[in-house]
């Protein structure tokens, strides 16, 4: 079953889904994990309804950073933001599929943690207190 996640992974880190930028985005945040180098970049559009109606993720990093930030953008499209807000890290967790080292944790969590500054409108959070994710 590792083996089907892993390609997963892969597959995402090779073939990101709406990898890009919003040309006028209602909200955008960008972070670095000064750790490992990684960068994340999250737009958003959401709609009159409140309906994310388009996500773009951009940034560059390792496969685990950048397939989560994949991932994560398919699934909050088409969801409210009170919906956005809700995704756990228990959620990044079980769409990777496979067990994280505490060491690559802050690779997989970093575009929640971006998207969460993002919608919160933090641009300093630390987003250190992962139980609050």
């Amino acid at each position: 079953m590792d083996d089907f996640y892993r390609e997963n992974i892969l597959d995402h880190y090779r073939n990101p889904r709406n990898k890009g930028r919003l040309e006028n985005p209602t909200h955008t945040h960008e972070e670095l994990n000064p750790l490992c180098g990684d960068v994340i970049r999250i737009d958003l559009h959401v709609n009159d309804e409140g309906v994310i109606d388009q996500v773009r993720f951009d940034g560059k990093g390792c496969a685990i950073s950048q397939a989560s930030a994949s991932m994560l953008t398919e699934m909050i499209q088409g969801k409210t933001l009170d919906e956005a807000k809700q995704l756990s890290k228990e959620d990044i967790l079980e769409a990777l599929g496979i067990e994280i080292g505490p060491v690559r944790l802050k690779c997989a969590l970093l575009s929640l943690k971006v998207l969460k500054a993002g919608i919160y409108g933090l641009p300093n959070w630390t987003g250190e207190d992962e139980d609050d994710w």
